[in-house]
């Protein structure tokens, strides 16, 4: 039954999170993504400057919505909009002084896994924004960095591929084949094992399914 499945991923959740923070991060975890919201809220400085990385958790649990409507510098790269634009503000949101996105995969041990097409959330994650603020569902949770990696690459990149409407052999078949198209998003993997030295960051964990 679901409240079975809920406590096991919560349980998982909780060791992710005790290992974040001897790695160095901030982690806390939720039960709600209510509550998530409102860490975020008392924690973002109103009048700074507030980034986004590609993430669907942050649009499924209303975040995006929310900072844009409150007082804050918003660069929001996601959406329908030219690439010309979207490049451009990838490029100003890496230097945000709050950088929002999500994760890929967490393991046990404490790492973030993550995969990228173009490598500005990757890129923004480990330098450049002052705060990295990570927020991810409790289904994101792995044992080993092993199930890290194939989760982020056979699960969440597929998807996005197909959520993207990429030209690639894996919005076909359903399975990553290592293709050679231009258009695959899995270009770049960073394993993120302890908080980057000069960014602050943090991770908050909510006892949701949440992204992908």
């Amino acid at each position: 039954m679901k409240e079975y499945r809920s406590w096991y991923l919560e349980k998982q959740a909780l060791k992710a999170v005790k290992a974040l923070n001897a790695n160095g991060m901030n982690a806390f975890y939720t039960q709600t993504a209510q509550e998530a919201k409102k860490m975020v809220m008392d924690m973002v400085e109103e009048g700074k400057i507030v980034g986004f990385g590609g993430s669907t958790t942050l649009v499924e649990i209303g975040l995006v919505e929310e900072l844009t409507l409150g007082n804050y510098q918003i660069i929001n790269p996601m959406g329908n909009i030219p690439l010309d634009e979207k490049t451009s503000l990838r490029r100003q949101a890496m230097t945000a002084d709050y950088y929002f996105t999500s994760t890929n995969a967490i393991t046990q041990d404490g790492r973030l896994v993550n995969i990228d097409g173009t490598g500005n959330r990757v890129a923004s994650m480990v330098f450049g924004p002052k705060h990295v603020i990570i927020i991810a569902g409790f289904n994101k949770i792995t044992r080993t960095l092993e199930d890290a990696l194939s989760r982020a690459k056979e699960e969440a990149a597929v998807i996005n591929a197909k959520k993207l409407n990429r030209n690639t052999p894996c919005t076909i078949t359903g399975e990553c084949s290592n293709c050679q198209s231009k258009d695959r998003i899995c270009n770049i993997t960073t394993i993120i094992e302890k908080k980057p030295s000069a960014t602050e960051m943090t991770v908050i964990i909510i006892g949701e399914e949440l992204g992908y």
